[in-house]
Parts: structure tokens; C-alpha cells; sequence
């Protein structure tokens, strides 16, 4: 049974979690949950965290940039079968030359560490056609009036 301390918030203490239920198609044969699909779940706790910033997918899309996903790793100290709950929690490490987000999935009920990983985004101009290697002013200003309403 591995339990770990969850209070690692990052940086600027900015995180989001969200409650997912293991469903029957996310598993293997086994009723485990099938490696790859956790990626799904991290997809899960970042669009939350992301809704937090207040710049969610249409947002970015809005203000013309797309933030693929360029490095992704995880890590499976445990698993989650059908009909679990879990936790999924999304926090915000970087932010001003590229997004990097750490990700720990949780066993609901249990508390239990089943996954955690680490995602990077780069910031692409839609318009342009290009990379960015610094993030958009308008996700900068995002994160930091939310670093600015914490106490």
C-alpha cells in the first residue's frame, strides 16, 4: 500500500482535482485499468486545472494558440480496477516558456497512489504556423492574477 503526502501544490500553489469513475472500456481483460488510459485521466486533471486559470481548450483557441502536448511520463506504484473512484490531481509546475503540469491519481476510497506523471505543452501560433518558445502574454497574465489572489 503506497500512501504519500499530498501536499506538494508546486511552486505557485495552483492545482485542480477531479473525480473520475473506472469504467468497464478502461480496462484490460483483468478489470485493470489498461496502462495507456491514465494518460486520459491526466487529460482529466489538466482540462480542471486549466479551467481554473481561466484558459481553458476554447480559450487558448480563441486567442489563437494551441498547446500540444510534447513530452508526457508515468509512473504506476498501484492500479485501479473497474468501479473504482480516484482523485485525480493536476498541478501547475511551469508556465512562462512552456507548461508543465505533475499529475497524481489517487484511489478515492483508499487514498492509495496508483499514478503520477508530468506533462509539457509548448504554446503553438495558430495563425503563424510556428512554436513558441515563450508562453502567450495572455496565459502569463492568467496565472499570474491567480498567483495574485492567493493569500
Amino acid at each position: 500500500m503506497m500512501v504519500e503526502s499530498r501536499e506538494n501544490n508546486g511552486p505557485y500553489n495552483i492545482w485542480a482535482e477531479a473525480e473520475i469513475s473506472v469504467e468497464f472500456f478502461d480496462c484490460d481483460p483483468m478489470q485493470v485499468v489498461w496502462h495507456g488510459n491514465y494518460f486520459n485521466y491526466f487529460e482529466i486533471g489538466r482540462r480542471a486545472l486549466l479551467e481554473k486559470i481561466d484558459y481553458g481548450y476554447m480559450d487558448m483557441k480563441e486567442s489563437g494558440y494551441a498547446f500540444p502536448i510534447i513530452e508526457v511520463s508515468a509512473k504506476y506504484p498501484g492500479s485501479l480496477k473497474f468501479r473504482d473512484r480516484a482523485q485525480v490531481k493536476a498541478v501547475l509546475l511551469e508556465y512562462e516558456n512552456r507548461l508543465r503540469i505533475q499529475y497524481e491519481i489517487r484511489n478515492a476510497e483508499t487514498g492509495v497512489l496508483t499514478t503520477k506523471g508530468i506533462s509539457t505543452q509548448m504554446a503553438y501560433d495558430i495563425k503563424a504556423r510556428d512554436s513558441c518558445f515563450v508562453s502567450p502574454q495572455i496565459l502569463i497574465d492568467k496565472v499570474e492574477a491567480l498567483i495574485g489572489k492567493q493569500p
